[in-house]
């Protein structure tokens, strides 16, 4: 029997891995993060101190010795980096802008997308990034494209950092947040655009809840719940 994969796509900071995390759990989907997998490869190459725009020959080498991993533990979806879980290092701005800048490299793009792929043929799957419903799992029976206003993403992002207690402006994160915008979008592999089938979601203004509710109408409808 084939499994149910759910595809989530939408700019940074639109709720995607909060909602979806919230969703899965409401359905008994497993939830993957595609883009704390780029972030770990991201972070791989800062920590290498890797010019990641000047020297993709570098970073395509440091793949073949990078394990990345995900393990679903108590506070959600867990993300290891040779090991060490790095779920809290990977959210700083920095990594942020890493992770966009080193998703434009094919050989990056090509070594997740197997994994990825492969985790959703074996189990039922919520999978949230940039280019699932139009690259990963174009198969997808439903396929959601999250978004909201770049002031209100940047504001989450903050709020959600600084509740970590790490330290940051809200500026520096809006610019951030509006760098990656222009670079997911504009990437010539896989750039971030709505599939043709999809359903676009704007969570402007909404709660939590409100976008979660929202998310499980549409799932329940195209599974005939």
């Amino acid at each position: 029997m084939p499994t149910f994969k759910i595809a989530i796509d939408g700019p940074a900071g639109a709720g995607k891995s909060t909602i979806a995390k919230a969703a899965s759990k409401k359905i008994g989907f497993v939830y993957i993060d595609t883009g704390a997998m780029f972030r770990a490869v991201g972070l791989a190459a800062l920590r290498r101190n890797i010019d990641i725009n000047g020297d993709k020959e570098t970073v395509e080498a440091m793949l073949g010795e990078i394990a990345i991993d995900i393990a679903h533990g108590e506070n959600g979806q867990e993300i290891f980096l040779n090991g060490e879980n790095v779920s809290t290092e990977i959210r700083m701005p920095e990594v942020s802008v890493a992770a966009s800048d080193i998703s434009k490299i094919p050989s990056v793009r090509k070594k997740l997308l197997d994994l990825q792929r492969s985790i959703a043929e074996k189990t039922d799957v919520i999978m949230d990034g940039r280019d699932i419903g139009t690259v990963v799992l174009p198969d997808a029976q439903l396929k959601i494209f999250l978004t909201a206003s770049v002031e209100e993403r940047a504001m989450r992002r903050y709020k959600e950092l600084i509740e970590k207690g790490v330290e940051c402006d809200f500026d520096e994160v809006k610019k951030d947040m509006e760098y990656r915008d222009k670079n997911d979008s504009e990437r010539e592999i896989a750039p971030l655009k709505p599939a043709d089938d999809g359903v676009i979601v704007d969570t402007t203004g909404n709660t939590l809840e409100e976008s979660v509710e929202i998310i499980l109408n549409l799932i329940n409808e195209r599974r005939g719940k």
